[in-house]
C-alpha cells in the first residue's frame, strides 16, 4: 500500500515536471517567434495574442483569464486531474511568456518565424497533451461538442480557428498575418500529432490466408514480431478460419506484403493505423 502511494506520487511529480517542460518549450515559441512577429496560433493563445494587442494588457494575463471558464468545463466533464493538469500547464505558459516578453525575438524574418515558431509551439503543447493535460481550453470544448454533435474534435478546433484568424484580420493584424497564422497553426498541429502519437507510424495487419500456419511461421522468423490467430468462421462456407493479427511499423509493411503474396497470392489483407502501441517489443529492436 505504502509502496503504491509513492509510485502514485512518483508518477504526479513526473507528470507535473513534463507539463513544466512543454509549458516552458510553448512560451519560447510564442514570445521569442510568434507574438513579436504578430503571428497567432489558433484557440485561446490566439484570442490571448488579440486581446493583448487590442488593450495593451499583457498576453500572459489572458491566457489565465480567457482559459477559466474551459477549466469549468473542463472540471465538470472531463474530471479533476485533467483540469489541474491543464490549470498547472496554463500557469506555467503565462508565467514564463511574462518572463520573455522583454526579449528580442530570435528573428524578425515572417517565414522563418512562422515555421521555426510553430514547430516549437506545437513540441510543447503536444508534450502537455501526452502528459495528460493541455494548455488552450477551446479544445476541452471541442472534446464536449464532438460528444454532442456528429463532428470531430479537429473539425471543431479548425471551425474555431478559423473565425479567430478572421477576427485577427479584421480588428488587429493583416490578411497576410492572418494567412501566416493559418499555416502556423496547421505545422504546430502536426508536430502535436508527432509528440502524442510518435513520428514512427505503427500499423495493425490483419490477414485472411489459406495457409495461415505457413504464412504466420514466416512472418515471425522474417519480421520478429508476435503474431496472434483470431479463430473465426466463414460466413458462407461455415468453415473454422484462423484469421493472423500483427503489428508491424511502416517501413516492414512492404516486407510483410511481399511474404504474404509470395506464400499466398489470394491472401485478404487489411491495414489500419494505430495511433500508439504500449508494451511487446516495440522500440526496443527485439523479437517477441
Amino acid at each position: 500500500m505504502v509502496k503504491t502511494k509513492k509510485k502514485r506520487v512518483l508518477t504526479e511529480i513526473k507528470q507535473l515536471f513534463m507539463i513544466t517542460i512543454g509549458a516552458l518549450i510553448a512560451g519560447f515559441g510564442l514570445e521569442l517567434f510568434l507574438v513579436p512577429n504578430n503571428i497567432l496560433d489558433g484557440g485561446v493563445i490566439g484570442l490571448s495574442i488579440i486581446a493583448s494587442k487590442i488593450f495593451g494588457v499583457p498576453m500572459s494575463i489572458f491566457l489565465i483569464v480567457l482559459n477559466i471558464p474551459f477549466l469549468f468545463l473542463g472540471y465538470r466533464k472531463m474530471g479533476t486531474k485533467f483540469t489541474l493538469h491543464t490549470l498547472f500547464g496554463v500557469l506555467v505558459l503565462s508565467a514564463f511568456t511574462a518572463y520573455l516578453h522583454h526579449f528580442e525575438p530570435v528573428t524578425n524574418d515572417l517565414f522563418l518565424a512562422t515555421v521555426i515558431g510553430a514547430v516549437i509551439l506545437g513540441t510543447g503543447v503536444g508534450l502537455v497533451i501526452r502528459t495528460g493535460g493541455a494548455l488552450d481550453g477551446t479544445e476541452i470544448l471541442a472534446i464536449i461538442v464532438s460528444k454532442k454533435r456528429p463532428v470531430s474534435v479537429g473539425q471543431t478546433v479548425m471551425i474555431m480557428n478559423v473565425f479567430i484568424f478572421i477576427l485577427a484580420a479584421l480588428l488587429v493584424f493583416s490578411w497576410e498575418t492572418a494567412m501566416y497564422s493559418i499555416i502556423t497553426y496547421y505545422i504546430a498541429f502536426k508536430m502535436i500529432d508527432i509528440v502524442v502519437e510518435g513520428i514512427e507510424e505503427l500499423k495493425s495487419v490483419t490477414i485472411i490466408s489459406d495457409t495461415p500456419d505457413e504464412l504466420a511461421t514466416e512472418l515471425n522468423k522474417v519480421l520478429g514480431r508476435g503474431i496472434t490467430f483470431i479463430h473465426g468462421e466463414g460466413a458462407y462456407t461455415n468453415e473454422p478460419r484462423k484469421i493472423i493479427y500483427t503489428i508491424v511499423s511502416r517501413i516492414e509493411l512492404s516486407t510483410l506484403r511481399e511474404i504474404a503474396h509470395e506464400i499466398d497470392p489470394s491472401a485478404l489483407i487489411a491495414i489500419e493505423n494505430m495511433a500508439d502501441v504500449t508494451g511487446s517489443n516495440f522500440g526496443n529492436g527485439e523479437g517477441h
